[in-house]
């Protein structure tokens, strides 16, 4: 069982320009959850890791890219919890370089296993044929998606909506795959909206959560929104303007964020306050999801 090193907690990021606004801004600290599996991974992979011990796996398998959040944090959660590991990496160029951080990480200090493939075969991640060779390949396993997002990763997700978090009218977070957005906005009371703020190009994770919600949420939900001008250029693609964002905002409020997606968020939902978005007397809650592995801006 993984276990919560630290409890989550909501802090106010007091800003004049932003009380001035009648506005109150407060995060909710998810990325002190875990060391190393952090935030809305932690959440994301609860109820998997308990479901495969229901069904008797000792492996877990999961795919992702060279730098993903994801890996590192099912490696490290495998570890903690005693399960073997497997990590499907997109690119088989790359299986004859040095290991990358997250990548070492993931194979030196968790133990996980590396198997590199083309990004032609990468794309087959979701075809049983795919699966069945792998099986064939490494054995039985309990496979994890890419990015973690399941039916089970949403129900964990909930979870951040706690009695505390429903006293705010607006939530905020990063966006990546869709299952931590799907579970707060099925979480969430009526009255409250949520904003979700896409990490990638492009506006096909708003149908992508509306399918998401549809499949294994129960009602319907108007109660949010995907704002797809945050991303910087893309996934894990940066600028200057948010890095030094980033900067200023560790050393006005010592909370740590990363460039690929709680960076971003808060830059978006900042730039939203200073455009009048919301009503005086609002009170948002921006949701911290960790991925501080990610920290490290590459170039």
């Amino acid at each position: 069982m993984l276990k919560i090193h630290r409890e989550p907690f909501i802090q106010e990021i007091r800003e004049d320009w932003i009380l001035d606004k009648g506005l109150q801004l407060f995060i909710k600290r998810e990325d002190v959850i875990h060391p190393q599996v952090s935030g809305n991974k932690w959440r994301k992979l609860k109820y998997n890791l308990l479901e495969a011990r229901n069904q008797g796996k000792s492996t877990l398998l999961t795919f992702g890219g060279a730098y993903s959040n994801h890996i590192y944090a099912t490696a490290a959660a495998a570890a903690a919890a005693g399960y073997q590991s497997i990590g499907i990496i997109r690119g088989e160029e790359l299986a004859d370089k040095p290991l990358n951080q997250t990548l070492r990480f993931a194979v030196e200090t968790c133990g996980m296993r590396l198997h590199f493939v083309t990004r032609e075969a990468y794309r087959k991640k979701n075809e049983a044929d795919y699966i069945n060779k792998l099986t064939e390949k490494f054995g039985s396993f309990y496979l994890i998606p890419e990015g973690g997002t399941n039916a089970l990763a949403i129900k964990g997700a909930q979870e951040i909506v706690d009695e505390k978090t429903k006293e705010f009218d607006v939530l905020a977070l990063s966006v990546g795959t869709g299952g931590t957005v799907s579970g707060v906005i099925s979480a969430a009371a009526t009255t409250q909206h949520v904003i979700g703020f896409s990490a990638l190009k492009g506006d096909f994770l708003i149908d992508e959560v509306k399918q998401l919600l549809e499949d294994n949420c129960k009602g319907r939900f108007t109660n949010w929104e995907i704002e797809t001008n945050y991303h910087f250029g893309g996934y894990a693609k940066h600028t200057e303007v948010l890095v030094d964002f980033i900067k200023n905002f560790e050393d006005k409020h010592h909370i740590p964020i990363e460039p690929i997606y709680t960076g971003k968020m808060l830059f978006g939902l900042f730039d939203k306050i200073k455009q009048d978005h919301f009503p005086p007397r609002t009170k948002v809650l921006a949701i911290h999801t960790g991925g501080l592995q990610g920290k490290k801006i590459r170039d």
